[in-house]
């Protein structure tokens, strides 16, 4: 058999025997069960119109059959695409349409479309017995959709490469000694963050946990039954842990690393997460075409990593980052630029689309379209996302949002907050302003506005601050601001 990262990761698997895997509801999987599945679909799919090297869409639950669908296609040499559980059905289609896929592997509990390509359901049984695995039919390789909040899938395409930068990383945590994780996340197996926690997990060892909805009470269940050791939390997860009643009296001793990601993280929530669970919390900074960019761990441990709350870290793995002005140029630390990355956990491009792929990926280093700054240190500080700068006044001031953001939710009475620009016919844009206040809150608009004059001055404080009773949310769990917007403009202003 040719050999593949997929060779290699049904070795670690196998090492790990008898050891539970996967827990998903009520179901426990084993490595060795789980290796068996892996083995019995892929020596299956060729019979049910899935010949090895196939452009195969893929779509399951938050479910063991998610991995054992992932190794199953790669093993064949299959272009998996990754749709979304999600997403709506017809943002669903489009993604297959633009993933030019020959068949569709799915399960019929969770899939409310069906492609005009040949059709294999997950919960077809099995053959019975050693059957011979087919020579793969080409280089594994994966198309997952963007989390933004575009009408369009951009479909980010990541090759073999990729794979082997996580087995890389597997072998590096295993060579440290390091525990085998019980780790939990909401993400689906579609989106990055899931996919990438999924895999780095059972090729160390461990248990994978994924959860089928964000329910805090169930989340809670979980960590405190399973004795987790590891947690994946967006920010507006994290902030429903914190604020739920519960949490006080569920047992969270076990957990060892709290990783927050997938948007920024308020500091003084940050701090109250340190509070409860102790110096186990990680920031971390990713995107769907980089998976892992940096990470700040251990916030509390070592007293420098309070005063860089506002950080995302520094570097993981073997990725670098640097920020470059409008024409590509390095900058100094200090200096606020676009962040450009290069390393392992990088896409190789976007499927079906050489002109945005050859705008994003330049000379080897992606572009991000995030803003921010290194430090003399190279801790990585962000501020805004490029298309989120707010441009104000006759100077042409920059706004990033970020900043205003963390003052406002730094208020004791405040929950979450984010800011937006909207037009403004004497300034061009102004900064617009929605908070999420605690029950009974009595903080005003004009008090929240004066805490920004009172950090930067007046160019940066919001216009108007409207109260909501929560901020609007992606797929994935970031705020989403074109939702914030439509809101704006929808209330006629």
């Amino acid at each position: 058999m040719t050999e593949t990262y997929v060779s290699r990761a049904l070795e670690l698997i196998a090492g790990y025997g008898d050891a539970e895997a996967v827990v998903s509801g009520e179901r426990r999987t084993s490595h060795a069960e789980l290796r068996q599945r892996v083995l019995d679909l892929a020596a299956a799919l060729p019979d049910r119109g899935v010949p090895p090297g196939s452009a195969l869409g893929v779509l399951t639950g938050n479910d063991v059959d998610a991995v054992v669908s992932h190794l199953a296609a790669h093993l064949l040499g299959c272009r998996t695409a990754y749709v979304a559980a999600d997403s709506p059905p017809w943002y669903q289609m489009d993604f297959l349409r633009l993933a030019e896929v020959d068949a569709f592997l799915y399960d019929p509990a969770v899939a409310t479309l069906l492609p005009a390509v040949p059709l294999v359901p997950l919960d077809a049984p099995l053959p019975a017995g050693a059957k011979a695995i087919p020579t793969p039919g080409g280089e594994p390789q994966s198309i997952l959709e963007t989390g933004g909040t575009t009408a369009r899938p951009k479909l980010v395409h990541y090759r073999e490469p990729f794979y082997r930068s996580i087995l890389a990383l597997s072998a590096g945590y295993l060579a440290a000694g390091l525990p085998p994780l019980r780790h939990v996340t909401m993400s689906f197996f579609s989106h990055i963050s899931g996919h990438v926690a999924a895999l780095m997990t059972l090729l160390t060892g461990g248990v994978w946990l994924p959860q089928p909805d964000f329910v805090v009470d169930d989340l809670l269940r979980v960590i405190e039954r399973e004795r987790v050791t590891s947690i994946f939390l967006t920010p507006a997860q994290l902030y429903q842990v914190l604020d739920h009643p519960r949490l006080a009296s569920t047992d969270t001793s076990s957990l060892h690393t709290v990783s927050v990601g997938a948007g920024p993280t308020a500091p003084a929530r940050l701090a109250q997460a340190v509070e409860v669970f102790g110096p186990v919390v990680r920031v971390t900074y990713g995107s769907t075409e980089a998976a892992f960019i940096a990470a700040l761990p251990g916030i509390g441990a070592d007293p420098s990593t309070v005063d860089r709350l506002h950080s995302c870290g520094r570097p993981y793995g073997d990725m670098r980052v640097r920020i470059r002005d409008e024409r590509g140029a390095v900058l100094p630390p200090g200096d606020t630029g676009e962040v450009w990355v290069s390393g392992g956990l990088t896409m190789a491009g976007y499927w079906g689309e050489p002109e945005l792929t050859a705008q994003t990926i330049v000379d080897g280093w992606l572009r991000t379209g995030d803003l921010g700054y290194l430090d003399a240190e190279g801790y990585l500080f962000l501020v805004d996302r490029a298309k989120d700068l707010i441009i104000t006044g006759i100077r042409a001031s920059k706004i990033y949002s970020r900043p205003v953001e963390d003052v406002l939710a730094a208020h004791p009475q405040v929950r979450a907050a984010a800011v937006i620009g909207v037009p403004d016919p004497a300034h061009g844009e102004v900064v617009h302003a929605y908070v999420v206040p605690v029950p009974g809150a009595e903080v005003t608009a004009a008090e929240l506005r004066q805490r920004v004059v009172d950090a930067f001055d007046e160019t940066w404080a919001p216009r108007r601050v409207e109260f909501l009773d929560a901020l609007p949310l992606t797929d994935v769990g970031k705020v989403d601001k074109k939702a914030l917007r439509a809101h704006y403009h929808g209330m006629g202003h």
